[in-house]
């Protein structure tokens, strides 16, 4: 009698464990899709936003670079009020001068240069940026995908051990088993329910980690829509090492150079001289005498510096600076390839795995079955089926982990290739 008020008790605790879990993550009108994802951490993560306000700040700054090429156009005036002993008076000034660089050195050209590279590697740093969002958004999605699916496969667990308890204590109370096998049922339901109970926080915490990625409330509740499954074939190799020295990071190096050169330019400006024309008008007036004076003028200024010691050695800085850039592109492109080799074997060995761990699944799906039957009628033992029910347990989580992996190894491949899919590329593909 009070075995079955605890069963009863037990079963319906974990029913409103089960209700509660399902509340959290249920869809209410809310099913987020990878798209949905994606658009929503590109609208509401602040890395990428500043990111994003970063380009048009850098897009201002080069349009100001245009400046030194047109005129700068001056006022200025003043107000004096006089009082003497033998009379008021008050006197008015006014200019206005318009001057214009005729030459300097290439240090226009040059800073306009610097300013639209800058632009060019915010502009990198936004696509590197966009490529991130897309790779931890899918990390986070596809993890919240299989982690609900292990909830799935520990419900099913607990199932399991819930019959094969009791089997035991049924053939225990008929006499035709021992009490140890009870016990060691027991032992492995009780084993069962603490693993669901992670399974549970754990897919608590993937969908939190994706709610804090596009923008929601940890609270609100809503549910992943998407599956684990994924081609198992990618495009060559050699193919994706040419979309790799595309990537944002090699361009930004490439700019990275660019700059240098154009900083060496601004560098040998000094060596040249700075010409200027302007045009100054200014009026002079006294408003007691009726006096006023009027002046025009214009200027042509020329400037040379014959000698200045730091001007020589920043010229060498400059020109050692371009060679570092040069280093560091190289470097850059060796570490992507390099990457590249690695995450590409590691998608084809998670290609593979899905392969094993299906077959692996449903051979302990039958040496459960076999081994559950055969204590069911008296021909094996309660040991036999524990083993069979946990190794069955361990082939289902195999079995959604490589599938899992097969996806994470390929979103790394799509960021390695600066691609959204991989499905893009129109070229011959690798089993």
């Amino acid at each position: 009698m009070i075995s079955q008020t605890k069963g009863i008790l037990w079963k319906s605790a974990m029913a409103l464990s089960f209700v509660m879990l399902s509340f959290m993550i249920a869809p209410l009108g809310f099913a987020l899709t990878l798209e949905d994802a994606i658009s929503l951490s590109l609208k509401n993560l602040p890395a990428y936003q500043a990111v994003l306000k970063r380009v048009q700040s850098s897009e201002a700054l080069y349009k100001a670079s245009y400046g030194p090429y047109l005129p700068s156009v001056d006022v200025g005036g003043s107000q004096q009020w006089h009082d003497t002993s033998t009379s008021n008076y008050d006197v008015t000034n006014g200019d206005a001068s318009v001057s214009l660089t005729l030459f300097d050195g290439f240090r226009r050209e040059a800073n306009r240069n610097i300013a639209k590279y800058n632009l060019g590697t915010d502009q990198e740093e936004l696509r590197k940026s966009r490529l991130q969002v897309d790779f931890d958004v899918k990390v986070s999605f596809y993890t919240a995908v299989a982690t609900r699916e292990i909830f799935d496969h520990r419900k099913k667990q607990l199932e399991n051990a819930k019959t094969d308890f009791d089997v035991a204590e049924g053939r225990h109370r008929f006499g035709v088993a021992k009490l140890s096998d009870v016990l060691q049922a027991s032992v492995r339901l009780e084993q069962a329910k603490f693993n669901l109970i992670q399974a549970e926080g754990n897919v608590i915490k993937a969908l939190s980690e994706l709610s804090s990625l596009i923008g929601k409330r940890f609270d609100e509740p809503y549910e992943v829509e998407g599956t684990l499954e994924a081609p198992k074939t990618a495009p060559e190799e050699k193919v994706l090492a040419d979309l790799v020295l595309q990537r944002p990071e090699i361009r930004q190096f490439e700019y990275a150079v660019k700059r240098a050169e154009s900083t060496r330019t601004l560098s040998y400006s000094p060596f040249y001289p700075t010409i200027s024309a302007s045009a100054v008008y200014s009026r002079t007036g006294e408003t007691d005498t009726a006096y006023s004076f009027q002046d025009r003028a214009a200027l042509l200024t020329a400037s040379w510096n014959i000698f200045e010691l730091g001007k020589f050695y920043r010229a060498k800085s400059a020109i050692i600076d371009v060679g570092i850039s040069e280093d560091n592109l190289r470097e850059t492109e060796r570490q992507l390839l390099l990457d590249l080799r690695r995450n590409y074997e590691n998608f084809l060995t998670a290609a593979k795995n899905v392969d094993v761990a299906d077959t692996q699944l449903k051979q302990a799906q039958q040496n459960y079955d076999q081994a559950f039957g055969e204590y069911k009628i008296g021909k094996g033992d309660i040991l036999s089926v524990v083993v069979a029910e946990g190794l069955l347990q361990t082939a289902r989580e195999q079995s959604t982990t490589s599938r899992l992996n097969l996806i994470l190894s390929r979103a790394l491949l799509e960021r390695n290739a600066g691609l959204e899919s991989l499905e893009n590329v129109k070229a011959p593909v690798r089993p």
